[in-house]
């Protein structure tokens, strides 16, 4: 049986202190009692220790620290160890530095500033991996997966018809009431006409079919496949030899990209129902007059730029939303992080996008 933790004193060469047993937790018994007891040694020795763990270690360097002695005699092990130790024994600030307040804002300004050059470079590097995966599928059109695909036109598309509806709905009505607020001012109320139409079909069809698709499919996307990364199903497709681009991103992506123009043609023709629906109720406007007049004042290029805009926006929004959720790492929290993370960009990406197109068409004449 292995000795206990005991110590001598040899006085020869200005005292040194010479350690032997087990300095171990459960074998160090009253040492660190009777060591107190020794005034100062010049020297510790630990070549009669048989094993020693973190509580003989910090024993042994609280010793060194307090009387400036010096080590010999450790082993290997012994000596990273207590060098472990005192590289871990420093003082902890109980609260941090009072800093100013201006400091602190220049601070999450920057910290803000560097996390979305490093999302745009991220996104950037993610939109290039989807290219490569496109273009090999191009090549290898038969590892498309259609039932995927197909699935994904369901989600991102036949079950968002009834609330991209309803919200259009109301949004027509609601332009077609505040116009006409507006315009009976001057005696100009058959106008509203024109406002609903053109508004619909140029800007808000497509713009809150997007925000609604963002809060709906991007956040899904992120989520789905955020819990399969922490659940560890993407590197087991990966380890099978399933790529998760062609697997999980690229059906998302094409399904967000070839819904997004129907569902913003829908959204546009659900809106003008509701314009025409107060304009006949409140301003006695009749249907046939309502769609005559849309038929004058819309022009063509209303039309093209919402077929235009909405698949760049449902590239983007699924994109985003499969980026984040392939970011997902650690615990569930962030899931909800990188879920919120995914609505957020989607919808800021996506305004800021529609302004660049709006002063497009406007420099080509589409206005």
């Amino acid at each position: 049986m292995s000795a206990a933790a005991d110590f001598d004193v040899d006085e020869a060469d200005g005292g040194t202190l010479r350690l032997r047993g087990m300095l171990t937790l459960a074998r160090i018994g009253d040492l660190p009692r009777r060591l107190e007891s020794v005034q100062h040694p010049r020297k510790v020795d630990l070549s009669g220790v048989e094993r020693m763990d973190t509580v003989g270690a910090w024993l042994i360097h609280r010793l060194v620290r307090d009387s400036d002695a010096e080590v010999t005699g450790a082993a290997d092990e012994e000596a990273h160890l207590l060098e472990q130790v005192a590289a871990a024994d420093h003082p902890l600030k109980i609260r941090p530095d009072k800093t100013p307040a201006f400091f602190r804002v220049l601070s999450q300004i920057g910290a803000a500033t560097v996390a979305a050059f490093g999302t745009m470079i991220g996104l950037i590097g993610f939109f290039g991996g989807i290219l490569v995966t496109l273009g090999d599928l191009a090549l290898h059109p038969r590892r498309l997966r259609w039932h995927a695909i197909v699935r994904q036109f369901e989600v991102v598309g036949v079950e968002s018809l009834g609330i991209i509806g309803l919200m259009s709905f109301l949004i027509g009505i609601v332009i077609a009431q505040q116009g006409a607020i507006q315009l009976r001012q001057f005696g100009a109320e058959v106008f509203t006409i024109n406002l609903v139409g053109r508004l619909t079909f140029r800007e808000l069809g497509v713009l809150m079919t997007a925000i609604m698709v963002a809060g709906r499919s991007g956040s899904a996307f992120a989520a789905q496949i955020g819990s399969m990364r922490l659940a560890e199903e993407v590197d087991a497709m990966r380890t099978i030899g399933v790529s998760p681009m062609e697997a999980l991103v690229i059906p998302r992506v094409l399904a967000a990209v070839l819904m997004m123009p129907l569902l913003s043609f829908y959204a546009a023709m659900i809106a003008l129902v509701g314009g025409g629906l107060f304009a006949w109720t409140s301003l006695g406007i009749p249907p046939a007059a309502f769609i005559q007049r849309v038929h004058e004042v819309v022009p063509i290029t209303d039309a093209l730029q919402t077929l235009i805009k909405a698949p760049v926006f449902g590239a983007l929004i699924a994109i985003a939303g499969c980026f984040q959720g392939m970011q997902v790492e650690g615990n569930a929290e962030a899931v909800g992080l990188r879920t919120t993370a995914a609505v957020v960009q989607s919808i800021f990406l996506t305004i800021v996008l529609d302004a660049f197109f709006a002063v497009f068409f406007a420099m080509i004449g589409w206005i």
